[in-house]
């Protein structure tokens, strides 16, 4: 567990949930390490020193980038390399990382390993929410253990008066089924706090795992589950790459309304934009109580 810290303090962010909860609680030029995912604020990966590394999947498929996972785990390797002498050197007092999902981030384990080899003192704080309320309750951790209590509790009074808001205005309607997919070779379908979007959003969330991981599943299944709207929202992906997997979701079940979503930027990322995620979907499945569909966030796809 992380201390608090009275002044200034060097943070090193091992997820890019965590990096967009530094900048949202206006702690960036504390920042001085993040991962070569961490694309939120566009400049941090420019800005700080890059100290977790992953294999580049673009030109893979679904499939291929599955069967490399897979094959990663399955042999007990790693799908990040920590670069433990970039990190030593930044003399960091407090990482952020997490334990909740090892394709995700570097486990806090072997962060807490390389840490005890290299002699550096740094706490580590793990930040491992499975609802929308645990993922603000970690906003709320991650400023208690930097000294700003009182900007976490101002930004999450907003993001809750924000979900207020989308709450009063799906009171009283017809909630359509949703069924979220966050992976569409083999499929996916959404685990975690992600069916807490869809209810936030005024939607019934179907074939989901609500609080546990995201499961492999089959199309029969999910069509089992009679959705009115299916969301594709592949983690890794932003919207261009979730509207090029929807197309295998809209010929896997015909007849059911396809949007894509941008994954990484408002569903699989537990920080402050999972709220931004909760009103693009809610213009997605209410549009005449909502603000119009929010260009560049989600996307219509058919045949």
């Amino acid at each position: 567990m992380a201390g608090t810290y009275p002044g200034l303090v060097r943070l090193v962010s091992l997820l890019p949930s965590a990096t967009e909860i530094v900048y949202a609680l206006g702690l960036g030029k504390d920042l001085v390490g993040v991962t070569f995912e961490c694309d939120e604020p566009a400049s941090a990966r420019a800005e700080k020193t890059v100290v977790v590394g992953g294999r580049d999947t673009r030109g893979m498929t679904p499939a291929q980038i599955d069967a490399y996972v897979r094959g990663r785990l399955a042999d007990g390797g790693d799908l990040y390399t920590l670069h433990a002498d970039a990190l030593a050197g930044l003399r960091p007092d407090l990482i952020l990382t997490q334990d909740l999902c090892r394709v995700c981030a570097l486990p806090s384990g072997h962060v807490q390993d390389a840490l005890d080899h290299l002699g550096c003192r740094a706490d580590v704080l793990s930040l491992d929410p499975h609802s929308l309320e645990e993922v603000l309750d970690s906003i709320l951790a991650v400023g208690r253990a930097t000294a700003a209590p009182q900007r976490a509790e101002r930004l999450v009074g907003d993001l809750r008066a924000r979900l207020d808001r989308i709450a009063a205005r799906v009171a009283g309607r017809r909630r359509p089924r949703v069924a979220v997919v966050e992976w569409v070779d083999p499929p996916f379908t959404a685990g975690h706090w992600v069916p807490d979007l869809v209810i936030a959003a005024g939607g019934e969330p179907v074939a989901a795992h609500p609080g546990a991981k995201s499961m492999p599943t089959t199309w029969e299944a999910v069509a089992a589950a009679r959705p009115e709207y299916v969301l594709v929202a592949p983690c890794g992906f932003h919207l261009p790459g979730a509207i090029e997997q929807a197309t295998t979701v809209v010929r896997a079940l015909p007849g059911v309304a396809v949007w894509a979503i941008d994954g990484d930027g408002l569903v699989v990322r537990p920080g402050p934009r999972l709220i931004d995620g909760v009103e693009a979907i809610a213009s997605v499945l209410h549009p005449d109580g909502h603000a119009p569909v929010p260009h560049g966030r989600v996307h219509p796809v058919t045949d």
